[in-house]
């Protein structure tokens, strides 16, 4: 799983210009409470997940598994690519 989160991290930080520096950001911080993501962003962050890793993100989904910080992120990506 550690090459999924270091994945997710290096893309967050380039598609969402976050500093390499920021004490803020981190696997475990709230994407969308400390506002490293709007609502917009997270269209394109699952639209990345879905291509890079093959796998659709229903709204069932979206609503059965958290899905806020990188480390829960790839935990999903795991449960979903285990089946």
């Amino acid at each position: 799983m550690s090459v999924i989160i270091d994945e997710l991290e290096q893309h967050i930080r380039l598609r969402y210009e976050i500093e390499s520096d920021d004490e803020d950001f981190g696997v475990d911080v709230h994407l969308f409470d400390y506002g490293f993501i709007d609502s917009i962003g997270a269209t394109a962050l699952i639209a990345h997940i879905e291509k890079t890793y093959g796998l659709q993100v229903t709204n069932q989904d979206l609503m059965l598994y958290p899905l806020n910080t990188v480390r829960e992120i790839a935990e999903f990506i795991e449960k979903k690519k285990a089946g």
